[in-house]
């Protein structure tokens, strides 16, 4: 049977490295299927984010915040730390109330991340004069973020792009950037 095999592929011509088709799209979704994936994401953080406030551990508004997972490298977290990483995306949730913060957290890291962005800056105030406790804003974000998936780390911010009241926020890498940097990485690509 093998060489039934071999006769049968003797004339194929393998492809070559830049000739080869990758399909980024996992199991061929629709853009349907795909927009219903991220509701469903989307509703189960809404789901899982608390906006009970007793429920959440008060964060001192000046208090220097450094959260990260583990495997970070301590010195990707100290480029974070440092302001380093560049940051298009922003958030201000300046003025809103807990749930429409939290709504809008959970939209904004959804999108940053599918649109493959690494770093972005939250901005929740320091909110010194807030109730039922002084940061509760600030609180409420540090709780979320440390409940999703999609986040890395975060730091407090610099002086120039907030303080206290501001998070740089580091991202994973979405599945596209994951299979591109595969792609790159690949022994043989020619690109090392």
């Amino acid at each position: 049977m093998s060489d039934d095999f071999l006769k049968a592929m003797a004339d194929v011509i393998p492809l070559k490295q830049h000739d080869k088709v990758v399909n980024h799209n996992k199991a061929g979704q629709s853009q349907a299927q795909l927009a219903k994936r991220a509701a469903a994401e989307q509703h189960l953080y809404l789901s899982q984010l608390t906006t009970d406030v007793s429920l959440i551990k008060p964060v001192d508004p000046d208090e220097i915040v450094a959260v990260k997972a583990e495997g970070i490298q301590e010195a990707v977290f100290k480029r974070l730390r440092n302001g380093k990483y560049k940051h298009e995306w922003l958030l201000d949730l300046h003025e809103f109330r807990v749930r429409q913060a939290r709504d809008a957290l959970v939209n904004f890291i959804l999108a940053s991340y599918h649109a493959g962005e690494r770093n972005v800056l939250v901005i929740h105030g320091k909110g010194y004069k807030s109730k039922p406790f002084a940061g509760l804003m600030k609180s409420c974000v540090c709780h979320w973020l440390a409940q999703f998936d999609e986040v890395q780390a975060f730091h407090s911010g610099l002086r120039e792009h907030g303080g206290t009241g501001a998070l740089y926020v580091m991202l994973k890498k979405n599945e596209q950037l994951r299979i591109e940097a595969r792609e790159t990485n690949h022994k043989g690509s020619g690109f090392r």
